[in-house]
């Protein structure tokens, strides 16, 4: 079998799971490849490299920057306007987002539905993943979207997207809303799951919460899609609170095996993953030593 040529873009690239998890899907399914790590400030000047390549996954600052310099899109992609996975093919380009169905997977693997009365915290690229994912589903859910006072006009945008989405799924039920954060802490709604598609808590600003511990209690399960640290202080307070916690490697594992199930079909077993995602863990306590001392204490 021919060697596939793969990577991760991004800029700045920095320490990224991606390799680490990567590759062992690779060995898994059998197939021979080459994994390269690439610092890519300028997507133009990088796309005669990128189109040298079979496939390639695609990071910060480029999920959306990355579309308009692909051949062909898929339709979810296209419709999320951000795109995580490439797939080079006759010398075309084609773009896909698993971002949403990784989600999905890590959450199902805890036995919690995307579904139901959601709230999400965020609005960016991963949220928007994440809502029309959810909106996917055609299970009439009711998602709230939390944002900064600022970024209302971006999220109340995306709430109109989704509500066109699910209209054009036939989901005659599915409701979604915007509030800020203020608001958030003031009212007394309950949530089946919360969903944290910031990068708050992320490394070196762990031991912040998106929310505090008032919200959280309202919530019946806890995503967060922050993965460095394995443990956020989101995921504290909600074991705190008795909530069922799911945290963002599961979710980087996921979407990766939904990019290897688009590039050569590839399958993997439950126990394989499972294993995938504890060792991914310790790899990054392994990267960032400091960081699982701190969860140790």
């Amino acid at each position: 079998m021919q060697v596939q040529n793969a990577a991760v873009i991004g800029h700045p690239i920095g320490h990224t799971m991606s390799p680490f998890i990567h590759r062992r899907l690779f060995e898994l399914g059998g197939i021979p490849f080459a994994y390269q790590v690439l610092d890519v400030p300028d997507l133009a000047a990088a796309l005669p490299v990128l189109r040298q390549l079979d496939c390639f996954n695609v990071t910060l600052p480029h999920k959306s920057a990355i579309l308009p310099f692909l051949d062909e899109v898929e339709e979810k992609a296209r419709r999320f306007g951000s795109g995580n996975t490439v797939q080079g093919k006759d010398g075309k380009l084609t773009g896909y987002t698993t971002d949403g169905p990784g989600c999905r997977k890590a959450l199902e693997n805890h036995g919690v539905p995307l579904s139901g009365e959601v709230l999400l915290l965020g609005n960016g690229g991963a949220a928007r993943a994440i809502a029309f994912e959810a909106a996917q589903q055609r299970a009439g859910s009711q998602l709230t979207v939390a944002c900064r006072e600022g970024s209302l006009p971006k999220a109340q945008a995306l709430v109109e997207d989704l509500a066109r989405y699910a209209a054009d799924l036939g989901d005659n039920h599915f409701a979604a809303r915007v509030v800020t954060y203020a608001q958030l802490e003031q009212e007394q709604r309950r949530y089946q799951l919360a969903l944290n598609a910031t990068s708050v808590g992320m490394l070196p600003h762990a031991g912040v919460s998106p929310v505090p511990q008032e919200v959280v209690a309202r919530c019946g399960a806890v995503f967060d899609a922050v993965y460095n640290p394995g443990e956020t202080e989101l995921l504290r307070l909600a074991k705190q609170a008795g909530a069922v916690v799911v945290g963002g490697m599961e979710m980087l594992v996921y979407q990766a095996v939904a990019a290897h199930e688009i590039w050569y079909g590839g399958q993997f077993s439950p126990q394989d993953l499972a294993d995938l995602c504890a060792d991914a863990q310790e790899e990054l306590s392994r990267l960032f030593p400091e960081n699982a001392k701190k969860e140790e204490a």
